[in-house]
Order: C-alpha cells, then structure tokens, then sequence
C-alpha cells in the first residue's frame, strides 16, 4: 500500500510502500476513500505544540508515521470475530482508540487514555490508503453525507458537538459565542444549530470568513482585530457572554473570551493555536468565570453526533478535495492560515 509518512518532524512528507495489513480477530482494514487534514496534524507534523514564553510540548516521532485521523473508507478485508459490518460497506472510523483496560476507558473517556493507539496520531491513519481499525464498535454509519466532509465527522464534527455540549446550555439566538469562522466554526456552527436549534455569535479575523458565516445563520459577526470588538461583543450580549467557545486558542482570543465573559460564564478553549494567558485569581472567585478545555469527544459522544449527521439532522459544508499528493502543500498553507475551509486527501 501508499502512505505518506512523517519521516522527520518539520520536513516534507514522503510517499512510501508498506506492507498492507492483513485485519484478525475484531480488526477491519479500510480502504481510505477520504481523510480530513486537521489543524492538529501541522502540530504533529511540527513535533510540538506551543506552550507560550519560548516553551513548547514535544511530540517526538518513534517511528515513521502516516499521518490522517479524520479517516472515511470502504470495507475490504475483516477479522473472523467481526459480525455486525460487511465488505463493501463504509464507514468513518472513530480514531481515539484507547488500551480497553482502564479506568478511563471503562468510564467512556477512552481518548483520555495514556495507553492509547490513535488512528492518525500513534498508528497510521488515513494518509495511507489502507487503514487498520481495532474493532466494529469504532466504524459510524455516516448517511448520505458527502464522502469528501464524512471522516471530519471523527474529529472536527465531534471536537465541536463535545465542545458545545460542555458550554451549554443556550436558551436564545446569540447566547453562544463561537469564536472561528474557519472550517471548524462553520462546522460548530452547523451543529448548534441542528442540535440546539439557535443561531450564535460569530468571532473572526478574516471578514470574507465572516460574511460566510452570516450567510450560515450568525446572528451577529464581530472581526476581532478591529477597535471596539471587545466592546461591541459586551453590547450585543448585554453585559458579558453566557457560553463562548474558542475554536482558535490563541492568547488574543482567549483573553478576548474571559474578558467578556458574563458572571458565571463559560469558556470553552478548543483550539491549540498556543500561548498563554493570566488571570487575577481573586477575580476567577469573584466573578465565578468558567475556563475548560475540551479534547476531541468520547466514543458516546460520536454516537449521539453521528446519529443526527446519519439521518441528515446537519447541514453539510463545503469541503475541497484534493489528492494525498498535495498533503505537503495543504499543510503548508494550513499552518500559514490560507486555506479558507475545510479540506480533505483522496487516494487514486
């Protein structure tokens, strides 16, 4: 089979032959028909992630690595133990697979485990054309969604339905503020409204992101780099946001988020973009604020989203699709902030 591998933190990728698996027990091989490129893959690909003050967390390589997690792929080969899915069948495949044993993972937390071996990330994902899932249980039926968008349901989609669940509730148009009008916020946005059926607030630098944004059902945009946004955000939430997700994570945006936090208020930090952030502790107690971060979503959780993208409760977005070939230009121009959306790798 054809992968493109991480052979080395920070260089281009390159195209290899490896040995194709061969599925026993519970295992299924999927054939990759598409897989999503994450803005958490330019940090693996990096090797890093940025802790802010020149500090930065390693992500060292032990191994050559195909890359893709947010993985869509068709039936070919299953173990003898697999009875509920059939060759020819397709699914995407929940990546955040952990060691089954734990308490973590005995509790529905499995992508907390330490132990674990994470399609895309630990073990190879979807920028191969093969791709090796542990069992039936990991596979989602995806409906009539578009093969390109499915497999971002896996991370993207779920990392933006576990987010919003943590912020909620919202009980009218504009009590959520989404800060992001990237591919990731157009998908928050799309899921809000399908699952909680309001219409929120949306944050940006890019206008033209924006004017896509209020044309999906924003009630209101604000471009934060302009004078005045912190303010205008406290004027249009009369005093301070009840519920702010932060699809960004950077220090700009998630000062910006505590700042306009109303009492009691949550903020929810999804992004990874980096840095750090101080917070006078007597005010954290006074103003009863709430900061969590929230890490992709559990294996629950992708049942609940994938039962309303199934039975097309979600409004697709746009995704371009592009051959693995372009893997290392697509990096490229997502770690510079130029792609405009969502894309997706298909093999020949």
């Amino acid at each position: 089979m054809k992968a493109y591998q991480v052979v080395e933190n920070g260089k281009p990728l390159e195209k290899k032959e490896v040995d194709t698996p061969i599925p026993t027990g519970k295992e299924i091989l999927l054939k990759t028909v598409s897989c999503g490129v994450c803005h958490s893959d330019v940090h693996i690909h990096d090797g890093y992630f940025d802790l802010g003050a020149d500090m930065k967390l390693p992500m060292p390589l032990a191994e050559p690595l195909t890359m893709g997690h947010e993985i869509f792929g068709e039936v070919v080969a299953i173990g003898d133990e697999v009875s509920s899915v059939n060759i020819g069948e397709r699914y995407v495949a929940y990546p955040w697979i952990g060691c089954g044993n734990c308490d973590l993972c005995n509790s529905d937390k499995t992508h907390y485990c330490l132990n674990n071996s994470n399609l895309g990330i630990n073990v190879s994902g979807g920028y191969g054309d093969h791709v090796l899932v542990p069992a039936e249980k990991y596979l989602f039926d995806a409906g009539d969604t578009p093969h390109s968008l499915a497999g971002s349901y896996a991370c993207r989609g779920l990392t933006a339905f576990s987010a919003l669940k943590k912020a909620a509730p919202f009980d009218q148009n504009g009590s959520l503020v989404i800060v992001s009008a990237g591919g990731l916020g157009l998908l928050a946005l799309k899921i809000a409204r399908a699952a909680y059926d309001i219409n929120p607030i949306v944050i940006d630098i890019d206008d033209e992101k924006l004017k896509v944004a209020k044309n999906l059902g924003a009630v209101e945009i604000i471009n934060s780099s302009n004078e005045g946004a912190a303010e205008k955000l406290m004027e249009i939430t009369n005093g301070g946001a009840n519920a702010i997700v932060d699809f960004v994570g950077a220090e700009a945006s998630v000062n910006l988020g505590y700042q306009s936090l109303a009492k009691g208020g949550t903020l929810v930090v999804v992004g990874l973009f980096g840095g750090q952030i101080t917070i006078p502790l007597p005010l954290l107690t006074l103003t009863e604020k709430k900061i969590l971060g929230s890490y992709v979503g559990s294996l629950g959780e992708m049942r609940e989203l994938m039962k309303l993208v199934s039975n097309g409760k979600i409004e697709p977005v746009e995704v371009e699709s592009r051959n693995v070939s372009e893997a290392n230009r697509t990096l490229k121009e997502m770690k510079n902030g130029d792609l405009q959306g969502l894309v997706s790798l298909t093999h020949d």
